[in-house]
C-alpha cells in the first residue's frame, strides 16, 4: 500500500484468510487449532478479531507461540482492538480490565502487545449490534439516550488520544464498516484523525445496512482500505422494509469483481479475509434476523449523506437480482464449513483474474 505513482499492471495473489473467532469450531478449540484446521482448509492465514481473543492476558510467550505458530504454517495473522465508541465501551470490560481500570492505559497495552508480534493493522469498531430489540434499535445509531452525532463526536476524541501511542508504534487503526456506522462518517473520521495512524477494515455486507450501495461504497472507502471483513448478503421484500440475511460470497448481491479489482488497485498488499456466517454450533440459539424499516421516517432521514441515485441503485438491487438460494433450516458445523468454503472458491476466482498496479 505504497505511495507514488503507478507502473505497469501485474498479476495479483492476495492471500485469502478466514475470521478466527467465526470459522466452524473456532470458539472450541482454541487459536492454535483454528490456525491448523484453517491451513488444512486451504486458508493463508486468520484474522483474530481482538488481540485479546489470541491472549486474554496479553502474555508475550503465548502471542509469540501463535505467531510462531502461524509463521511456521506459512499464514498471516492478523488482530484487532475493541470498540472504540466511548458510549460502547462498558459493555466490552474487558477492555478497561487490560488496563487495571484505565481504558486509554488498556488500549496502549493492546496496540503494544500486538506490535511486538508484528500486527500493525488492528482492528477497531464503534459499537456493537443490539440483537433481539425491535426495528432501528437494533443498531446504536439510534439510541435515545446519547444521539450518534454525539457519540461520533466521543468516538473522534477517543481516537485522538490513541493517535500518538499509534505513532510511537507504527501502527494503524483501522475502523470497520460495522452495521450502525456510514461509510460517509467513517470517511470523515479517518480524514479528521488523520490516515497515517487510522485506516478501514472494509466488511464488504454490512454497509448495505446503512442503505449504501457496494459499488458506491467500495469507491469511497477504497483509499483507506488496510484490512478486509469479506462477506455477502440477500435483501428481500418483507413486511415493513428489506430482511437483510448473510450469504456466501458470490450468492448475493455484493459485486466482488468490481470490489476486489478497486482493492487490486489501491490496496493490493491488503489480505482478503473472508467472515463466514457463524455455526449455530458454535453460537447456539436463532439466528439474527435484521430487517432494514425504510419505512420508518427516523430510519431513513439518519442518512442525510446518501444521494439519491446512490439510494435509486441500492433498490434495485432488491428487484434486479432475482431470488437468492434458501438459507437452510440448520446451519450447523457442516453448513457453515461449506458456505465459508465456498466464499473462498468464489473470492479466489474473482482475485485470480484481477490486474494490478504496482509502483513505478
Amino acid at each position: 500500500m505504497g505511495d507514488g505513482e503507478l507502473g505497469p499492471e501485474a498479476a495479483w495473489a492476495p492471500r485469502v484468510g478466514v475470521d478466527g473467532r467465526k470459522f466452524p469450531g473456532a470458539a472450541r478449540g482454541g487459536c492454535h487449532d483454528t490456525l491448523v484446521r484453517a491451513r488444512a482448509a486451504g486458508f493463508d492465514g486468520v484474522f483474530f478479531r481482538t488481540v485479546l481473543d489470541m491472549s486474554p492476558r496479553l502474555d508475550d510467550g503465548e502471542l509469540r507461540e501463535i505467531r510462531e505458530h502461524a509463521d511456521d504454517l506459512g499464514m498471516y495473522v492478523e488482530a484487532g482492538l475493541g470498540k472504540v465508541n466511548p458510549f460502547a465501551t462498558p459493555e466490552a470490560p474487558e477492555l478497561r480490565a487490560a488496563g487495571g481500570g484505565d481504558i486509554l492505559l488498556g488500549f496502549r497495552r493492546m496496540m503494544e502487545a500486538a506490535a511486538r508480534i508484528g500486527c500493525v493493522e488492528l482492528w477497531a469498531a464503534t459499537t456493537n449490534y443490539q440483537l433481539g430489540y425491535p426495528g432501528r434499535f437494533v443498531w446504536d445509531r439510534f439510541r435515545t439516550d446519547v444521539v450518534w452525532s454525539e457519540q461520533l463526536a466521543a468516538t473522534r476524541r477517543f481516537l485522538e488520544r490513541l493517535r500518538p501511542i499509534a505513532l510511537d508504534l507504527g501502527v494503524h487503526v483501522n475502523l470497520e464498516t460495522h452495521e450502525e456506522i456510514t461509510s460517509f462518517e467513517l470517511v470523515a473520521l479517518v480524514e479528521a484523525v488523520g490516515p497515517d495512524v487510522l485506516g478501514i477494515v472494509f466488511d464488504t455486507a454490512n454497509p448495505l445496512q446503512r442503505l449504501e450501495h457496494p459499488r458506491f461504497t467500495t469507491e469511497r472507502v477504497a483509499p483507506y482500505v488496510r484490512q478486509t471483513q469479506l462477506k455477502d448478503c440477500a435483501l428481500t421484500p418483507v413486511e415493513g422494509g428489506y430482511r437483510f440475511d448473510l450469504t456466501s460470497c458470490g450468492d448475493g448481491v455484493v459485486d466482488f469483481d468490481h470490489v476486489l479489482s478497486t482493492l487490486a488497485r489501491t490496496a493490493p498488499a491488503v489480505n482478503l479475509t473472508i467472515e463466514n456466517q457463524e455455526s449455530r454450533d458454535d453460537f447456539p440459539g436463532p439466528a439474527p434476523v435484521t430487517v432494514l424499516p425504510i419505512r420508518d421516517p427516523e430510519f431513513v432521514a439518519s442518512h442525510s449523506d446518501l444521494t439519491v441515485p446512490e439510494f435509486a441503485a441500492f433498490t434495485s438491487l432488491v428487484h434486479e437480482c432475482g431470488p437468492r438460494p434458501a438459507i437452510p433450516a440448520r446451519f450447523g458445523h457442516e453448513e457453515a464449513m461449506d458456505a465459508v468454503l465456498r466464499s473462498r472458491d468464489h473470492i479466489r476466482r474473482s482475485a485470480a483474474s484481477r490486474p494490478m498496479a504496482v509502483p513505478a
